[in-house]
């Protein structure tokens, strides 16, 4: 029987604990999530599962009329006595809030989400004519205070590669291993610098996906869509490198198609990713937090800088709304605006 492919595996699992969050919730959310689901991937609906988990949560506990009432069994009625003022108190209530023990926060990032899961929640049905109020969307968005982004330097790009190969400062328990997966670090970490993929995408790479003769690489986009993406010649070397090492390993069941693996011989999770990217960027920079995310946008801020071509880069990198992308490079934009100065003269020496 014909191995599922990664990205089939993960929607399955997402599926079942979608059918586990929703049995929690009233009953009429099930009809929320079929109608959502020809919009929204697996992993989006089992956010918006979380983010009304907390809200009705919230209702159970400070509501009197939910209070008297199992989750399960708050009426699709109440949504229509909760008013605009009651968002703004749930919202407040995220910033700090005490459940099973423990504190819980939400900063302005995870507010914005909260509240855009609710707004989608009540247009759904408010748009069927469910309920005759819609609230959510009369409650103003947080505003979110942009962070600096972060991302290596060239000169840090090099040193990261130069140290993967090398191996010099690893401890003694990390060089043990260091022998025998650097050549599959080195591609793994060249390939996410040198195409700007996610880590979800990365991981999910099956053999049959490169192709060498046109040098590009399937990936799976959020949403299910299915792209390819291209490459050069350090990122083919890489890769080519390491499959005369893969193509020696008897991968575990379930894994047998993966490109990358872990020393268990079984598809690479994101996680172990993100722990080998950690490893070596601590080598490099103590001053800088870098993840597999953070060299998405150090291969963005690249490819921004040598073509000047937004929409560019947002096509490879799968942004769906060019003003994000903009956003992230909006300091590199600044840049090239300063240097415009430099060019033009009024008066000649």
């Amino acid at each position: 029987m014909k191995e599922k492919a990664y990205f089939e595996n993960v929607n399955t699992k997402n599926e079942l604990k979608l059918r586990k969050l929703i049995h929690e919730l009233p009953s009429y959310c099930m009809q929320f999530f079929i109608g959502i689901e020809p919009n929204t991937s697996s992993r989006t609906r089992i956010a918006y599962a979380y983010d009304l988990s907390c809200f009705f949560d919230y209702l159970h506990n400070n509501n009197p009329i939910c209070k008297k009432m199992e989750i399960r069994d708050i009426p699709l009625s109440v949504l229509d006595q909760i008013t605009p003022l009651d968002i703004e108190e749930y919202l407040f209530h995220l910033k700090v809030y005490e459940k099973d023990g423990a504190a819980h926060t939400n900063e302005e990032r995870g507010l914005k989400r909260k509240l855009a899961s609710l707004r989608t929640f009540y247009n759904y049905f408010f748009k069927n004519e469910l309920i005759q109020t819609n609230p959510a969307v009369k409650v103003d968005m947080p505003k979110i205070h942009e962070k600096n982004i972060v991302r290596l330097d060239p000169d840090e790009v090099a040193e990261l590669l130069d140290m993967v190969e090398s191996g010099e400062q690893l401890t003694e328990r990390q060089q043990m291993y260091h022998e025998r997966t650097k050549t599959r670090d080195l591609a793994l970490l060249t390939l996410l610098l040198g195409t700007g993929m996610r880590v979800s995408e990365c991981v999910g790479i099956d053999l049959d996906d490169l192709d060498f003769k046109n040098y590009g690489v399937k990936v799976h986009r959020k949403g299910g869509a299915e792209v390819v993406l291209y490459f050069g010649d350090e990122v083919a070397e890489a890769l080519e490198n390491y499959l005369i090492e893969r193509r020696g390993i008897n991968a575990e069941p379930g894994s047998t198609n993966a490109l990358f693996l872990s020393l268990q011989n079984k598809r690479i999770s994101v996680r172990a990713v993100e722990n080998l990217v950690k490893k070596y960027s601590k080598l490099v920079t103590n001053l800088k937090n870098i993840t597999p995310h953070k060299l998405r946008s150090t291969y963005g801020t690249s490819l921004y800088r040598e073509t000047g071509d937004i929409y560019l880069v947002a096509d490879v990198l799968g942004h769906k709304d060019v003003n994000t992308t903009r956003k992230h490079y909006a300091a590199i934009e600044d840049d090239r605006r300063r240097m415009a100065a430099k060019y033009v003269h009024l008066r000649k020496d």
